[in-house]
Protein backbone atom coordinates (compact mmCIF):
# COMPACT_ATOMS: atom_id res chain seq x y z
CA UNK A 1 0.00 0.00 0.00
CA UNK A 2 1.10 3.35 -0.78
CA UNK A 3 2.60 6.25 1.98
CA UNK A 4 0.24 9.28 1.33
CA UNK A 5 1.58 12.57 2.16
CA UNK A 6 -1.53 15.36 1.83
CA UNK A 7 0.42 18.61 1.64
CA UNK A 8 -0.93 22.01 2.54
CA UNK A 9 0.56 25.80 1.29
CA UNK A 10 0.46 27.63 4.77
CA UNK A 11 0.22 31.17 5.80
CA UNK A 12 3.72 32.06 6.08
CA UNK A 13 5.19 31.30 3.04
CA UNK A 14 6.00 34.83 0.48
CA UNK A 15 3.15 34.41 -2.06
CA UNK A 16 4.76 37.52 -4.59
CA UNK A 17 7.85 34.93 -4.46
CA UNK A 18 6.65 31.37 -4.35
CA UNK A 19 3.59 31.83 -6.39
CA UNK A 20 1.06 31.43 -3.97
CA UNK A 21 -1.10 33.98 -5.28
CA UNK A 22 -2.56 37.07 -4.09
CA UNK A 23 -3.51 38.33 -1.22
CA UNK A 24 0.20 37.31 0.98
CA UNK A 25 -1.65 34.12 1.79
CA UNK A 26 -1.07 30.66 0.57
CA UNK A 27 -3.87 29.89 2.22
CA UNK A 28 -5.76 32.14 0.15
CA UNK A 29 -6.22 35.97 0.60
CA UNK A 30 -10.35 36.17 1.72
CA UNK A 31 -8.98 35.06 5.48
CA UNK A 32 -7.43 38.74 5.66
CA UNK A 33 -10.33 40.41 3.93
CA UNK A 34 -12.87 39.12 6.27
CA UNK A 35 -10.83 39.60 9.38
CA UNK A 36 -9.33 36.53 10.50
CA UNK A 37 -5.66 35.43 11.52
CA UNK A 38 -4.74 33.48 8.33
CA UNK A 39 -2.12 31.33 10.37
CA UNK A 40 -5.39 30.08 12.60
CA UNK A 41 -6.96 29.42 9.70
CA UNK A 42 -4.20 27.18 8.10
CA UNK A 43 -3.02 25.32 10.97
CA UNK A 44 -6.28 23.74 11.15
CA UNK A 45 -6.66 21.56 8.29
CA UNK A 46 -9.57 22.49 5.93
CA UNK A 47 -12.54 19.98 5.66
CA UNK A 48 -11.65 18.28 2.17
CA UNK A 49 -8.17 17.87 3.47
CA UNK A 50 -9.25 15.91 6.51
CA UNK A 51 -11.84 14.31 4.34
CA UNK A 52 -9.26 13.26 2.52
CA UNK A 53 -7.29 11.64 4.75
CA UNK A 54 -9.93 9.34 6.02
CA UNK A 55 -10.62 8.13 2.82
CA UNK A 56 -7.18 7.08 2.14
CA UNK A 57 -7.07 6.15 5.78
CA UNK A 58 -10.02 3.45 4.91
CA UNK A 59 -8.18 2.08 2.14
CA UNK A 60 -5.49 1.07 4.21
CA UNK A 61 -3.16 3.71 3.41
CA UNK A 62 -0.63 5.29 5.50
CA UNK A 63 -1.32 9.61 5.43
CA UNK A 64 0.50 12.00 6.72
CA UNK A 65 -0.64 15.37 6.78
CA UNK A 66 2.02 18.49 5.79
CA UNK A 67 1.20 21.83 6.03
CA UNK A 68 4.88 23.83 4.23
CA UNK A 69 5.58 27.62 4.62
CA UNK A 70 8.39 28.05 3.15
CA UNK A 71 10.15 26.29 -0.29
CA UNK A 72 12.70 24.77 2.07
CA UNK A 73 9.82 22.71 3.75
CA UNK A 74 8.32 22.07 0.29
CA UNK A 75 11.55 20.69 -0.73
CA UNK A 76 11.66 18.11 2.44
CA UNK A 77 8.43 16.97 0.92
CA UNK A 78 9.41 16.40 -2.53
CA UNK A 79 12.75 14.42 -1.33
CA UNK A 80 10.56 11.34 -0.59
CA UNK A 81 10.13 11.24 -4.03
CA UNK A 82 13.50 10.96 -4.99
CA UNK A 83 14.51 7.60 -6.87
CA UNK A 84 17.95 6.06 -6.05
CA UNK A 85 21.36 7.62 -6.30
CA UNK A 86 22.43 8.41 -9.95
CA UNK A 87 26.19 7.22 -11.20
CA UNK A 88 26.47 11.26 -12.59
CA UNK A 89 25.43 12.56 -9.07
CA UNK A 90 21.98 14.00 -10.37
CA UNK A 91 18.80 14.23 -8.47
CA UNK A 92 16.32 11.90 -10.45
CA UNK A 93 12.26 11.04 -9.15
CA UNK A 94 11.62 7.68 -8.92
CA UNK A 95 9.28 6.34 -11.63
CA UNK A 96 7.72 4.03 -9.52
CA UNK A 97 7.43 5.67 -6.13
CA UNK A 98 5.44 3.92 -3.28
CA UNK A 99 5.56 7.42 -1.70
CA UNK A 100 2.27 9.54 -3.49
CA UNK A 101 1.94 13.41 -3.18
CA UNK A 102 -1.48 15.03 -3.08
CA UNK A 103 -1.66 18.63 -2.79
CA UNK A 104 -4.16 20.32 -1.38
CA UNK A 105 -5.28 24.51 -3.81
CA UNK A 106 -6.97 27.20 -3.12
CA UNK A 107 -5.72 28.46 -6.45
CA UNK A 108 -3.72 27.55 -9.30
CA UNK A 109 -1.02 29.42 -7.92
CA UNK A 110 -0.62 27.12 -5.03
CA UNK A 111 -0.34 24.25 -6.55
CA UNK A 112 2.45 26.05 -9.22
CA UNK A 113 4.57 26.82 -6.62
CA UNK A 114 4.90 22.86 -5.40
CA UNK A 115 5.61 22.04 -9.78
CA UNK A 116 7.85 24.95 -9.43
CA UNK A 117 9.87 22.93 -7.18
CA UNK A 118 9.79 20.01 -8.64
CA UNK A 119 11.00 21.15 -11.39
CA UNK A 120 14.03 23.18 -9.34
CA UNK A 121 14.76 20.10 -7.81
CA UNK A 122 14.78 17.61 -10.93
CA UNK A 123 16.33 19.95 -13.85
CA UNK A 124 19.54 18.89 -14.43
CA UNK A 125 21.84 21.71 -15.11
CA UNK A 126 22.52 22.53 -19.19
CA UNK A 127 26.49 21.25 -18.22
CA UNK A 128 25.28 18.13 -16.74
CA UNK A 129 22.39 17.05 -19.69
CA UNK A 130 21.99 13.28 -19.21
CA UNK A 131 21.15 11.24 -22.39
CA UNK A 132 18.14 9.65 -20.73
CA UNK A 133 16.81 13.29 -21.07
CA UNK A 134 14.09 13.47 -23.71
CA UNK A 135 15.67 15.71 -26.81
CA UNK A 136 12.82 18.08 -26.47
CA UNK A 137 12.71 18.00 -22.89
CA UNK A 138 14.99 20.14 -20.00
CA UNK A 139 13.25 18.16 -17.08
CA UNK A 140 12.55 14.64 -16.62
CA UNK A 141 9.28 13.13 -16.29
CA UNK A 142 8.16 15.04 -12.41
CA UNK A 143 6.24 12.75 -10.07
CA UNK A 144 2.47 12.51 -11.05
CA UNK A 145 0.69 14.48 -8.20
CA UNK A 146 -2.86 14.69 -6.90
CA UNK A 147 -4.94 17.91 -6.93
CA UNK A 148 -7.45 18.37 -3.92
CA UNK A 149 -9.01 21.71 -5.25
CA UNK A 150 -10.42 23.79 -1.85
CA UNK A 151 -13.08 25.81 -2.95
CA UNK A 152 -15.87 25.02 -5.01
CA UNK A 153 -15.81 24.76 -8.85
CA UNK A 154 -16.82 28.40 -10.09
CA UNK A 155 -19.05 29.22 -12.70
CA UNK A 156 -17.70 32.29 -15.55
CA UNK A 157 -15.50 32.34 -17.63
CA UNK A 158 -12.55 31.87 -15.38
CA UNK A 159 -12.46 28.09 -13.91
CA UNK A 160 -9.23 26.31 -12.18
CA UNK A 161 -7.05 23.48 -13.78
CA UNK A 162 -8.96 21.29 -11.83
CA UNK A 163 -11.92 22.24 -13.44
CA UNK A 164 -10.57 22.34 -17.17
CA UNK A 165 -9.25 19.03 -16.50
CA UNK A 166 -11.92 17.39 -15.40
CA UNK A 167 -10.11 16.02 -12.05
CA UNK A 168 -12.32 15.11 -9.02
CA UNK A 169 -12.83 17.50 -6.62
CA UNK A 170 -14.61 15.34 -3.90
CA UNK A 171 -12.35 14.23 -1.70
CA UNK A 172 -13.14 10.39 -1.81
CA UNK A 173 -12.75 10.84 -5.59
CA UNK A 174 -9.24 12.12 -5.10
CA UNK A 175 -8.44 9.18 -2.94
CA UNK A 176 -10.02 7.07 -5.50
CA UNK A 177 -7.61 8.48 -7.99
CA UNK A 178 -4.35 8.40 -5.82
CA UNK A 179 -4.52 4.91 -5.01
CA UNK A 180 -6.28 3.60 -8.36
CA UNK A 181 -6.25 5.96 -10.57
CA UNK A 182 -3.89 6.96 -13.73
CA UNK A 183 -1.78 9.44 -14.60
CA UNK A 184 -2.27 11.82 -17.24
CA UNK A 185 0.65 13.02 -18.64
CA UNK A 186 0.39 17.27 -19.26
CA UNK A 187 2.67 19.88 -20.64
CA UNK A 188 4.66 22.47 -18.35
CA UNK A 189 5.46 26.01 -19.52
CA UNK A 190 8.97 27.38 -18.13
CA UNK A 191 10.40 30.62 -18.29
CA UNK A 192 13.56 32.46 -18.23
CA UNK A 193 12.49 33.95 -14.52
CA UNK A 194 12.83 30.82 -13.52
CA UNK A 195 9.16 29.86 -12.79
CA UNK A 196 6.62 27.24 -14.85
CA UNK A 197 2.69 27.99 -15.77
CA UNK A 198 0.41 25.64 -15.56
CA UNK A 199 -1.89 27.15 -17.20
CA UNK A 200 -1.65 30.27 -18.77
CA UNK A 201 -0.62 34.12 -18.55
CA UNK A 202 -2.48 36.81 -19.66
CA UNK A 203 -0.60 40.84 -19.76
CA UNK A 204 -1.93 43.52 -19.79
CA UNK A 205 -4.76 45.46 -17.63
CA UNK A 206 -7.38 47.96 -17.44
CA UNK A 207 -8.39 51.81 -15.94
CA UNK A 208 -10.30 52.20 -12.99
CA UNK A 209 -13.65 52.18 -14.89
CA UNK A 210 -12.23 48.54 -16.20
CA UNK A 211 -11.53 49.96 -19.92
CA UNK A 212 -8.78 48.62 -21.12
CA UNK A 213 -5.28 50.12 -21.39
CA UNK A 214 -2.72 50.09 -24.40
CA UNK A 215 0.51 48.98 -24.10
CA UNK A 216 3.58 47.66 -26.44
CA UNK A 217 5.63 44.66 -27.15
CA UNK A 218 7.04 43.03 -29.39
CA UNK A 219 5.36 39.27 -29.53
CA UNK A 220 6.86 36.52 -31.39
CA UNK A 221 5.81 32.65 -31.30
CA UNK A 222 8.73 30.57 -32.91
CA UNK A 223 9.20 32.69 -36.12
CA UNK A 224 5.49 33.91 -36.34
CA UNK A 225 5.81 37.70 -35.55
CA UNK A 226 2.25 38.93 -34.14
CA UNK A 227 3.11 42.35 -32.90
CA UNK A 228 6.12 44.12 -34.24
CA UNK A 229 6.18 47.05 -30.57
CA UNK A 230 5.13 49.85 -33.09
CA UNK A 231 1.40 49.14 -32.50
CA UNK A 232 -1.20 49.26 -29.31
CA UNK A 233 -1.99 45.84 -28.03
CA UNK A 234 -5.45 45.54 -25.26
CA UNK A 235 -4.21 41.94 -23.97
CA UNK A 236 -1.82 39.15 -24.83
CA UNK A 237 -2.51 35.28 -23.67
CA UNK A 238 -0.37 33.02 -23.53
CA UNK A 239 -2.05 29.79 -22.86
CA UNK A 240 -1.10 26.07 -22.20
CA UNK A 241 -4.66 25.75 -20.92
CA UNK A 242 -7.85 27.45 -21.70
CA UNK A 243 -8.12 29.75 -18.17
CA UNK A 244 -7.23 32.68 -20.41
CA UNK A 245 -8.75 31.93 -23.53
CA UNK A 246 -11.26 34.80 -23.25
CA UNK A 247 -11.11 38.27 -21.93
CA UNK A 248 -14.92 39.53 -21.44
CA UNK A 249 -16.79 39.18 -24.93
CA UNK A 250 -13.33 38.64 -26.42
CA UNK A 251 -12.10 35.34 -27.67
CA UNK A 252 -8.61 35.36 -27.00
CA UNK A 253 -7.20 31.79 -27.41
CA UNK A 254 -8.62 29.14 -30.32
CA UNK A 255 -8.25 25.66 -28.70
CA UNK A 256 -5.37 25.47 -26.12
CA UNK A 257 -4.61 22.20 -25.36
CA UNK A 258 -2.68 21.12 -22.07
CA UNK A 259 -1.28 17.92 -24.32
CA UNK A 260 -0.32 18.91 -27.51
CA UNK A 261 3.19 20.16 -26.86
CA UNK A 262 2.83 23.50 -27.97
CA UNK A 263 1.80 27.09 -26.73
CA UNK A 264 -0.94 28.86 -27.82
CA UNK A 265 -1.07 32.83 -28.25
CA UNK A 266 -3.25 35.32 -29.11
CA UNK A 267 -2.73 39.31 -28.85
CA UNK A 268 -5.58 41.52 -29.12
CA UNK A 269 -5.27 44.64 -31.31
CA UNK A 270 -7.34 47.51 -31.98
CA UNK A 271 -7.26 48.53 -35.76
CA UNK A 272 -8.77 51.89 -37.03
CA UNK A 273 -10.57 52.00 -40.54
CA UNK A 274 -12.40 54.28 -42.08
CA UNK A 275 -16.12 53.51 -43.92
CA UNK A 276 -16.58 54.83 -47.27
CA UNK A 277 -18.03 57.72 -45.65
CA UNK A 278 -14.81 58.47 -44.26
CA UNK A 279 -15.93 57.61 -40.64
CA UNK A 280 -13.43 56.40 -38.75
CA UNK A 281 -14.08 52.85 -36.43
CA UNK A 282 -12.20 50.57 -34.24
CA UNK A 283 -12.18 47.08 -34.42
CA UNK A 284 -10.12 44.68 -32.40
CA UNK A 285 -7.89 42.47 -34.74
CA UNK A 286 -6.85 39.46 -32.82
CA UNK A 287 -3.91 37.57 -34.12
CA UNK A 288 -3.09 34.09 -33.25
CA UNK A 289 -0.13 31.93 -33.60
CA UNK A 290 0.85 27.75 -32.14
CA UNK A 291 4.63 26.94 -31.67
CA UNK A 292 7.23 25.85 -29.20
CA UNK A 293 8.10 28.92 -27.47
CA UNK A 294 7.14 33.02 -27.35
CA UNK A 295 8.68 35.90 -26.39
CA UNK A 296 7.43 38.54 -25.06
CA UNK A 297 9.55 42.38 -25.65
CA UNK A 298 7.94 44.95 -23.77
CA UNK A 299 8.33 48.73 -25.24
CA UNK A 300 6.53 50.38 -22.15
CA UNK A 301 8.14 50.70 -18.51
CA UNK A 302 5.86 47.86 -16.86
CA UNK A 303 3.25 45.88 -18.53
CA UNK A 304 0.66 43.81 -15.63
CA UNK A 305 -0.12 40.64 -16.19
CA UNK A 306 -1.23 37.20 -14.68
CA UNK A 307 0.37 33.99 -14.31
CA UNK A 308 -1.65 31.33 -13.26
CA UNK A 309 -3.83 34.03 -11.32
CA UNK A 310 -0.24 35.62 -9.76
CA UNK A 311 -0.37 39.37 -10.76
CA UNK A 312 3.35 40.64 -11.88
CA UNK A 313 4.81 43.06 -13.84
CA UNK A 314 6.71 42.54 -17.17
CA UNK A 315 9.38 44.88 -17.47
CA UNK A 316 12.02 43.20 -19.42
CA UNK A 317 11.65 40.60 -22.27
CA UNK A 318 10.09 37.18 -21.24
CA UNK A 319 10.28 33.94 -22.77
CA UNK A 320 8.53 30.80 -22.19
CA UNK A 321 9.01 27.48 -23.60
CA UNK A 322 6.88 23.97 -23.81
CA UNK A 323 7.74 20.70 -22.19
CA UNK A 324 6.07 18.23 -23.24
CA UNK A 325 4.28 15.91 -21.13
CA UNK A 326 6.32 16.86 -18.36
CA UNK A 327 3.94 16.42 -15.39
CA UNK A 328 1.14 15.15 -14.53
CA UNK A 329 -2.17 14.36 -12.15
CA UNK A 330 -3.34 11.35 -11.12
CA UNK A 331 -7.09 11.12 -12.45
CA UNK A 332 -9.99 8.15 -12.55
Amino acid sequence: MYDVVLLTLGSERDAPGGGCGSGGACCGGAAEAAGEKAEERCETPRVPVLACADALTARGARVEMVTARSDAEIDEVLARLDGPPRSDGLTWPEPDSKTRLVVATASDGQLRAVVRRLVRRYAPPPSRRPADLPANRTVPDLPTVAVLPLDPVRSGTHRDLAAQLGLPRDPAAVAAAVLDGTARRLDLLRNDAGSVTLDGALLGAADDAGRPLHWRARVEVDDAVLSNGDEPIMACAVGNAGGYARLDDVALLADPDPTDGRVEVAVAVPVVTRSALGRKRVRLEVRRARGRAVAVVPRDEKVPFLDDGVEGELSRKRSWWTEPGAWAVWTV
